[in-house]
């Protein structure tokens, strides 16, 4: 079957000789116990190969039940498959919802906690913060269940696939809230790094988006909880829009969610996409670099100074802020950070030629990329962000000790193999 299924964004063909798409966990499980070697994979949304086998791929879109919402507990227990677009409405007809969101819904969640995805906001963390238990099906086909507190916990959530395949998740909820989407225009760049944790603190969630050809920051996207005061960007020398946006200049801002200050539920609004449209641009290559936001000015003067390098490849960049968590292999571990988020128009031949520069921009700000969007780093480089990386490779031996789940990907970034 080489060759005929690919990722999301197109740019990667499957080498697996088999896809399974188990309706059960028991099913999954007789899977898991039957086949040598295997990945499993859910939206497709990765853009890197860590989801690529020589092996068999296991697909978890039929494990999308909501197998519970606990009112009191605030939380809700899912399978594997479920997505964002699934879930959110289910949990807000209970009057629930979650922190934060990713910029579209369309991912699944144990996907995006596999690869501490994010959405934004100085206070708010990874979506994999919001897990208090999981459960795994390891490589005997067993079920390995873990709760928050638990002490190999903080080392399984942010998974990359190497410990098995997520059957169910519970995710911490909180009360439902609504939320407003201010955009600003040509937010001068001289402000943005001076004024860096001021504008990011100016709203629940805070995006710079910016094409990288000017001394402006093109878009700030602000959003603001219902119930506090708006801060105007304007005092940092942005303009406030006169209409909606799409988040890449040129675009019909149609798929977007609402903006111009209108009040809506949290899940329609914190994704910057709506979940009945393709997100984003379709068709592109991403690319993301964390830093510690303590850096975050003199890194966009980094930056800054070879943007006409990289900035004819580039559809747009998101400039976010999340906070620290403690899972040993995110890459927010023990840091608040800025993320450098580049959407890349979709040649890769070109957009591989500049992110060694980008790399070398940001090296002596300790970057780590995105674990399922593309990179050039040395897997060396990678290694020494995680302190806790020796501990991880011992969890994965003692639970997949033949290495069912591993594959290219893993064994050069995390096994340095």
């Amino acid at each position: 079957m080489s060759g005929q299924l690919q990722n999301w964004a197109g740019n990667i063909a499957f080498a697996a000789r088999a896809v399974h798409t188990p309706g059960s966990v028991p099913e999954l499980q007789e899977i898991v116990r039957k086949t040598e070697r295997l990945r499993p994979f859910g939206s497709r949304h990765s853009f890197n190969r860590i989801a690529d086998t020589t092996g068999d791929l296991v697909s978890t879109r039929r494990l999308d039940r909501i197998i519970g919402i606990d009112q009191q507990a605030r939380t809700v227990t899912i399978e594997g498959g479920v997505t964002y677009g699934q879930l959110c409405p289910a949990i807000e007809a209970h009057g629930l919802a979650l922190r934060n969101l990713a910029s579209l819904p369309h991912i699944s969640v144990a996907g995006a906690v596999a690869t501490a995805t994010h959405g934004s906001g100085v206070a708010n963390q990874s979506l994999a913060s919001a897990v208090s238990r999981l459960r795994i099906v390891t490589a005997s086909g067993d079920l390995l269940t873990l709760s928050r507190g638990d002490p190999d916990f903080d080392g399984a959530v942010v998974s990359l696939g190497a410990l098995g395949i997520v059957a169910e998740l519970t995710l911490d909820l909180v009360p439902s809230f609504t939320i407003r989407q201010h955009m600003y225009l040509d937010l001068p760049l001289a402000a943005a790094m001076a004024d860096f944790d001021a504008i990011m603190s100016s709203g629940y969630s805070v995006s710079m988006f910016t094409s990288w050809r000017a001394e402006t920051v093109d878009k700030l996207l602000v959003k603001s909880l219902g119930n506090v005061p708006v801060h105007s960007a304007e005092a940092f020398g942005a303009k406030p829009a006169d209409r909606k946006h799409h988040l890449i200049p040129g675009l019909d801002p149609t798929p977007c969610t609402e903006q111009m200050g209108i009040e809506g539920p949290w899940h329609e609004r914190l994704a910057h996409f709506r979940m009945d449209f393709t997100p984003s641009a379709g068709d592109e290559l991403q690319s993301e670099y964390f830093i510690s936001r303590s850096d975050a000015a003199q890194a966009i003067a980094a930056l800054h100074d070879i943007q006409h390098v990289f900035s004819p490849v580039l559809a747009i960049s998101e400039i976010r802020t999340i906070a620290a968590d403690e899972l040993w292999m995110s890459p927010l571990n023990g840091r608040d950070a800025v993320a450098f988020h580049f959407t890349w128009r979709p040649d890769w031949d070109a957009v591989r030629k500049v992110l060694p520069l980008i790399e070398r921009q940001l090296a002596p700000y300790e970057p780590t990329p995105h674990w399922g969007k593309l990179f050039e780093m040395a897997p060396g480089d990678i290694a020494a962000r995680y302190l806790r990386l020796p501990a991880f490779r011992a969890l994965v031996s003692r639970h997949d000790p033949g290495g069912k789940f591993r594959n290219m990907f893993l064994d050069r970034y995390v096994f340095g193999e």
